[in-house]
């Protein structure tokens, strides 16, 4: 809560009464209602700013001659756990990018941990440099087709809801129970009517789309084509564009990007990782990519900074001027995007920021419990005909279902490389059924050996794709040893691995660490025959449902035809 005193000090240094703790001087402003270049002084008390188009003194002053003046940017649907690692590190890796907001939802720790995972989220939360709001996970478990580590329902989110990190509702990625009325779902939506709900609806047109926003639902981030995205933005859906580390939708809907439809998108990343944020580039690298390819430059800005705060209701912040918190980013070039400096609630990005930062206990440890595997655990029995084959998608999470005649020998169905046609086994990790599932899985490339990631969204079991037995088996006890991660084996031995014992999700060490051995592992897996760009990733959303089954044509994804799980 703000006091008096506070008020006071931010009135008399907006009025230029007082110097002004902090002023940034010689940037030129970017408008953000006229896209005009603006040369103003940028006055700061505390973590508010006081003052713009003018001159002020400050006790402290900042040259920034030479550069523009943007808002910070937010990112409005992401997984921190996708990041690889802990929220703390996270914001180290992002900050200097200019992402000074993230809104996470918590879902895949919270299908590992429960309430748990998400508490761990919300002590982060208020110990970190960036603002990171948290929307409650709605789907804990996300599917009853697999086993998870948790279940949540509206009882067990309400308590939570009054945090103040807290904004809503997260991504609401069972909208088959949203439309034909769930039970469990309209708790949940009951609940939080009062607040944002955030959705997840690829596909969902028409009637069902109507069905699916009349419950009070109000963005998607899963929207891959313009035609989809201009339906729901004509039925008053805010679209999130996206461009993670696999889901990679920003090209298909840069043709959006105007000053009039600004007001509704916005941008967010869902899942990407530190190896990708250092060769590219966060939300910065989204920026730079829509202006490149004709998008507007002040709609891109608006879409980065107010529009995403303004659909998300943060009317602090998204603009520079008095009374918003003095979230800024400074840039050689907008349609470069290149960040020089950022100032997070008033305070400069730079290493020293850092110091002294409360440490928060991680949680999970020791939360892969399979027991020991042996290659016969990997074998899979043949089938007369046909077998169904998982078909991956380069850039999509949404898979193909092929189908395949694969070659057998006593009963057991066996690889088929000529139709790059390799195994993928789930196991399950937290303890509860001890299942193991094996299939195929086509789009790998994969010439031998095997990968293992116990990242499987949304239910983070197992999930090995491999060759051979004995390098599958290799690479997932490794996983187990470790406590969790993504490991590479051929020949039955393992050849590289990334340790995540923080829920089997996140690492404990420095993204500086992980980005490394992401760098060796893609080495290790490329050694395997790997054509993917991001094969650990993309092993973590074979286990995800296709629902609807799709049928992926010339013209896109097409043909809803039936629910389904490949």
């Amino acid at each position: 809560m703000t006091t008096a005193a506070t008020l006071a000090r931010r009135i008399a240094q907006g009025r230029g009464d007082e110097p002004a703790d902090l002023v940034i001087k010689g940037a030129k402003l970017l408008d953000l209602v006229t896209g005009a270049l603006v040369a103003t002084d940028i006055a700061i008390c505390g973590d508010t700013i006081v003052g713009t188009h003018g001159q002020y003194q400050g006790r402290a002053e900042f040259d920034a001659s030479g550069l523009i003046a943007v808002p910070g940017f937010i990112d409005t649907h992401l997984h921190v756990e996708s990041s690889l690692v802990t929220p703390l590190e996270f914001e180290r890796c992002v900050l200097p990018h200019g992402v000074t907001t993230a809104i996470c939802d918590p879902h895949e720790i919270a299908n590992v941990l429960g309430a748990e995972g998400i508490r761990y989220f919300l002590e982060c939360a208020e110990a970190m440099r960036m603002d990171l709001r948290v929307n409650l996970s709605s789907c804990v478990p996300a599917t009853h087709l697999e086993t998870a580590g948790a279940r949540l329902d509206a009882a067990d989110l309400t308590p939570m809801m009054d945090h103040p990190k807290v904004i809503g509702l997260a991504e609401f990625m069972n909208f088959p129970g949203v439309i034909h009325r769930d039970a469990g779902c309209l708790a949940k939506l009951e609940a939080f009517s009062h607040r944002h709900i955030d959705g997840h609806a690829p596909l969902v047109r028409g009637t069902d789309l109507n069905a699916y926003l009349a419950a009070g639902i109000r963005t998607d981030h899963e929207t891959t084509t313009a035609d989809e995205a201009r339906e729901k933005l004509a039925k008053g859906m805010a679209i999130l564009i996206r461009e993670g580390s696999v889901s990679k939708d920003l090209h298909a809907l840069i043709p959006l990007i105007s000053r009039d439809a600004s007001p509704f998108l916005a941008f967010c990343t869902d899942d990407r990782n530190p190896l990708d944020i250092a060769e590219e580039g966060h939300l910065d690298y989204m920026i730079r990519t829509a202006i490149a390819h004709g998008a507007d430059v002040l709609a891109t800005y608006r879409i980065a900074s107010l529009s995403a705060a303004r659909n998300f209701g943060l009317f602090d912040r998204g603009f520079i001027g008095p009374g918003r918190r003095a979230d800024i980013v400074l840039v050689a070039d907008l349609a470069a995007c290149s960040v020089r400096q950022v100032f997070a609630a008033g305070r400069l990005v730079e290493p020293a920021l850092f110091a002294g930062q409360t440490p928060v206990k991680p949680v999970g440890l020791g939360s892969v419990k399979s027991r020991a595997l042996t290659p016969d655990d990997f074998k899979a029995t043949a089938r007369e005909g046909e077998t169904p084959v998982i078909g991956v998608v380069p850039g999509r999470i949404i898979t193909e279902r092929l189908s395949m005649t694969l070659p057998s020998r006593d009963a057991e169905a066996l690889p088929d490389l000529d139709q790059d046609a390799v195994k993928v086994t789930v196991i399950e990790r937290h303890g509860r059924s001890g299942g193991i599932a094996t299939g195929f899985v086509h789009g790998f490339g994969m010439k031998r050996g095997a990968i293992a990631s116990s990242v499987g969204h949304d239910s983070h079991n197992l999930c090995v794709v491999g060759v051979d037995e004995a390098s599958m088996a290799a690479a997932a006890n490794r996983l187990v040893e470790i406590g969790g991660g993504f490991a590479v084996a051929n020949e039955g031995k393992v050849t590289a691995e990334l340790a995540l014992p923080v829920a089997g999700l996140m690492s404990d060490q420095p993204f500086e660490t992980v980005r490394h051995d992401l760098e060796a592992l893609r080495a290790a897996a490329k050694a395997l025959g790997v054509v993917l760009a991001e094969p650990f990733l993309q092993v973590a959303f074979l286990t995800l449902p296709v629902i609807p089954h799709l049928k992926i044509t010339d013209k896109g994804l097409v043909d809803v035809d039936a629910f389904d799980f490949v």
